[in-house]
């Protein structure tokens, strides 16, 4: 009876097929010339396979099962397991030239705030760390990420850390990925941007989060709250994730309403205004001198406060508690952000009338 195996075979020490041959011809009492004559190859073939000098194809596995009563399956996996071994060593040996490369991120806050493992091997914290970002090396990082971002970093006066701000960005996409939407529309997005205004009124973010991000995915928009890292300094981010599916991404950075709701405005502004093109990053010290955040800066100011409403505001002077409540309610939203549209536009001091603004902290439902 031809020998037969039924399980996968999984080698404890990867070796080339070639061994695994050689020994079965010992075994059998068959010589390399009698393998030779049966499977119709050349012995100098049969000599290359065993001495591992070339690769075994399915069409010498399909022979083999025929002359040995082995199955293909058996010697297809003995070389898939040996070429994965050979291109992993060699990886490795890639990532032990990169063993500095994950020091330049804040792994321990990645590992806090992300969940991200930590390990002491330098290049498999690497191979961790590309896992992480979803690129197959280094290169491929610097290609998707890094330059994606330091026209940010060089056009800021506070300049954020790259590695910092590139791990909070794909952090955004890992938790884009599990939330179902519905293929991107414009006009529908539009809409919900009535409904997300409303929400300025809520206090609570265990209700606004939920219900933003709902209002966002049926329109093919993914809402992520995001925690920043040290030095990556990001208010927010736009991009699409692909032709039907944008992303928006807060990092909660100042802590409050107006901010928050701003920035929310703001990232909505470009999806609206600027097609799906381009990653846009709102960084600390404002949006930035370009023209697009600067449409982005005007669309989020006039459509969380009107200007025919503020200059109505502006005519009430001098402001008080009362009054700037009374307003906000009688516009829909939030008294903190009209405290904090004041004051960017300088009508009030930045140390007036804070006590309207609502100030949010991560706690772990909103970690996410």
């Amino acid at each position: 009876m031809p020998e037969v195996i039924k399980n996968e075979y999984t080698p404890d020490v990867v070796t080339h097929p070639g061994e695994t041959l050689l020994e079965l011809l010992e075994n059998r009492g068959m010589s390399q010339a009698e393998l030779a004559e049966r499977m119709g190859r050349p012995r100098k073939t049969i000599s290359e396979l065993i001495n591992g000098k070339i690769e075994l194809t399915p069409q010498t596995a399909i022979q083999l099962e025929r002359v040995l009563g082995i199955p293909a399956s058996f010697w297809s996996n003995l070389e898939r397991h040996y070429r994965e071994y050979l291109a992993r060593k060699a990886e490795r040996v890639q990532l032990q030239e990169q063993r500095d490369w994950p020091g330049h991120f804040p792994l321990r806050a990645m590992q806090k705030l992300y969940g991200f493992a930590l390990v002491n091997d330098p290049a498999d914290q690497a191979r961790e760390l590309l896992t992480f970002f979803g690129v197959s090396s280094v290169e491929q990082w610097r290609v998707r990420y890094e330059q994606e971002v330091v026209a940010y970093r060089l056009a800021k006066t506070y300049s954020p850390d790259v590695y910092a701000l590139t791990a909070w960005l794909r952090q955004g996409e890992r938790d884009a990925q599990s939330i179902e939407c519905a293929a991107f529309n414009l006009t529908a997005f539009r809409d919900k941007l009535v409904e997300a205004r409303a929400l300025t009124q809520e206090t609570d973010p265990r209700v606004f989060v939920s219900k933003l991000q709902a209002l966002g995915a049926r329109c093919g928009v993914a809402i992520v709250f995001v925690p920043e890292l040290p030095q990556s300094r990001a208010c927010g981010a736009t991009r699409w994730l692909g032709p039907n599916k944008a992303l928006i991404q807060l990092s909660l950075r100042y802590r409050t309403n107006d901010h928050l709701w701003f920035t929310v405005f703001h990232e909505a502004g470009h999806i609206m205004l600027h097609g799906k093109r381009g990653t846009f990053v709102e960084l600390e010290g404002g949006a930035g001198p370009t023209a697009q955040e600067a449409e982005a800066d005007r669309f989020a100011s006039d459509y969380l406060i009107p200007p025919g409403d503020l200059d109505r505001l502006l005519t009430e002077r001098p402001f008080s508690v009362a009054k700037l409540r009374e307003f906000a309610a009688d516009i829909g939203i939030a008294p903190g952000i009209v405290v904090g549209r004041l004051q960017h536009d300088r009508y009030v001091p930045f140390n007036t009338f804070n006590q309207l603004k609502i100030r949010y902290a991560w706690t772990p439902f909103n970690q996410g």
